[in-house]
């Protein structure tokens, strides 16, 4: 028997369309990011480590926000498994609404070195293009980890810091990087 260890990607513009296997997969897979040291954490998070208790209502929060117009969520599978997932939001203001951000975006640990990460930002580059008419995203990273090398090799450009914005623990204060693709 053969694993299929290449990415499948889907996307969902609507809350209903998510199912409860998949919110459970979602919150796992933060879950496991986080407090593995990963740089995806939220304002509404507790600090390290997680729980599913804190994390599943953030799921539900931005399941809650998905639009076919507004937001999206990408998600990558591996051998039916979840592998990654990100989100992707419109401006909702009128004059910055050619633009959209990317949020949340997450490798399982299981599934690093795969190609995930890189295959979600090609992937949703297409999705803002060529779906919802988005002319550039933006993006913020956590400084001190190497994201934002990784965003370079994938096109993306940093456009700026806000230095030691990001207060991880005491004495642990990192920058803000803000990133931004033309599409």
């Amino acid at each position: 028997m053969t694993v299929q260890r290449s990415p499948r990607f889907a996307q969902f513009t609507r809350p209903d369309d998510v199912t409860a296997s998949l919110r459970k997969e979602l919150t796992d897979c933060w879950e496991d990011v986080a407090n593995a040291g990963g740089a995806v954490l939220a304002t509404e998070f507790p600090p390290l480590p997680v729980s599913t208790q804190d994390v599943a209502p953030v799921v539900d929060g931005l399941v809650g926000t998905l639009h076919p117009g507004r937001g999206r969520l990408l998600v990558a599978t591996v051998g039916g498994s979840l592998a990654g997932w990100l989100v992707l939001r419109r401006e909702p203001h009128p004059l910055g609404a050619h633009c959209g951000t990317v949020n949340h975006v997450q490798t399982h640990p299981r599934f690093r070195g795969l190609g995930i990460g890189a295959g979600l930002m090609h992937r949703v580059h297409d999705i803002a293009r060529d779906e919802m008419g988005l002319e550039r995203l933006q993006l913020s990273t956590r400084g001190g980890v190497g994201l934002e090398d990784f965003y370079r090799k994938v096109g993306w450009e940093e456009v700026g810091r806000w230095p030691g914005a990001l207060r991880i623990a005491p004495g642990d204060d990192r920058d803000a990087i803000l990133m931004s693709l033309v599409l």
